[in-house]
């Protein structure tokens, strides 16, 4: 693959993790399965996984129930048993089948290399976060880990990317997000970040390249080619 010449300055990288870094729809769609099993529901496709992705273990559980997107804007909780049998089933399989997308490996050696601190920006609950970054390889280059439940409003507010700015001690002018959806897109302009934006992750379906990011990338890697450390 043919990188770019390096055309940002920054002094901090923060990742998204599902769709960014890692495919973890297969674990998702055998934990999803599980729990309408235990409902007596019938079983999803993994392409609705694919769509349902993104804001969070109790935001996919109601789309599950309701079989569509628009159940996550429902400010109630899912039904407690529901939430409880997902989370069982997830922690079983949580990292089995999951795997970094190609570049993913290279890119962060490569953002290490340019001794650029990294952090993780996720929507995913810490202890099922935690547990995915140990078994995938991953946590060994991350220098800060914002999970779905540390802060009281998760993406695409930016409060998770603000405090993760604030843990580098950098303005987040000076960091980018690399993330897939327009979550992460919403929650880095807001923070104002730089972002790029991956077309390979999970955007509920739909495509990034719409959306006015600094850079759509190929990969982690690519993104790595396009930066330097100020």
């Amino acid at each position: 693959m043919k990188l770019s010449a390096p055309q940002w300055s920054v002094r901090a990288v923060l990742l998204d993790l599902d769709g960014t870094l890692l495919d973890t729809v297969l674990d998702l769609h055998a934990a999803a399965n599980g729990m309408l099993a235990d409902l007596g529901r019938p079983a999803v496709a993994i392409e609705d996984i694919r769509a349902y992705v993104g804001r969070g273990i109790p935001n996919l559980v109601k789309r599950l129930l309701a079989g569509k997107l628009e159940a996550a804007d429902d400010p109630a909780p899912p039904p407690a048993d529901a939430l409880a049998s997902f989370k069982q089933h997830y922690a079983e399989v949580n990292g089995r089948a999951a795997k970094p997308f190609p570049g993913v490996m290279a890119g962060l050696q490569a953002l290490k290399a340019k001794a650029l601190p990294l952090g993780i920006v996720t929507n995913k609950a810490g202890a099922f976060t935690s547990v995915l970054l140990e078994r995938t390889g991953l946590a060994r280059y991350m220098d800060v880990v914002v999970a779905g439940d540390l802060l009281p409003k998760p993406k695409p507010d930016p409060m998770p990317v603000i405090w993760a700015c604030g843990r580098f001690g950098v303005t987040p002018a000076e960091v980018l997000l690399i993330g897939d959806s327009v979550h992460d897109f919403k929650a880095g302009q807001s923070a104002g970040c730089k972002v790029f934006l991956v077309p390979y992750g999970y955007n509920e379906g739909q495509d990034v390249r719409g959306l006015a990011c600094d850079a759509i990338v190929a990969s982690i890697e690519d993104a790595a080619s396009r930066i330097t450390k100020t």
